[in-house]
């Protein structure tokens, strides 16, 4: 990945960057499964999958609980580098938790109610608002998670 992840950004196609905050949008719902993809809308987790989805991993349509509680398609790691997801929260508690994507120094793609579309933020604008101030962790998937998918 280029410096400061800016090779994700840039190979993100402009669709993704026009996905609306559409929080009944979540992975497993009945509307994601009637019309799947991004045009309809999206919440956090179903737009940080799909941008996974872009890059050729493949991710089950977790909560945030699951990813967080999953072992065999991800893991945890201590710092996160481009494409791993972070997870954040009022507390420690990953149920409900706000999923982006790592971007690169200590940048991270999601989407949120508050921004309404994709937003950057960097790890001060997530700690400035209560609903984000607990980085719960980030989660890698497995190189071979598309095949044990």
């Amino acid at each position: 990945m280029g410096r400061d992840g800016d090779d994700v950004l840039e190979r993100l196609p402009d669709a993704f960057w026009r996905t609306p905050y559409v929080g009944a949008r979540f992975p497993g719902s009945p509307a994601v499964r009637d019309r799947p993809g991004l045009a309809e809308g999206a919440n956090c987790q179903l737009f940080a999958y799909e941008v996974l989805r872009h890059f050729g991993r493949a991710p089950r349509p977790w909560r945030s609980s699951d990813l967080w509680a999953d072992t065999l398609l991800t893991r945890r790691v201590p710092v996160g580098e481009p494409l791993d997801l972070v997870l954040f929260n009022a507390t420690r508690d990953p149920y409900g938790a706000h999923v982006g994507v790592v971007v690169g120094e200590g940048r991270v793609l999601h989407l949120c109610a508050e921004a309404g579309r994709p937003a950057v933020w960097g790890r001060t604008e997530f700690a400035a608002r209560e609903r984000y101030r607990t980085l719960i962790g980030f989660k890698r998937m497995a190189p071979d998670a598309a095949a044990r998918g």
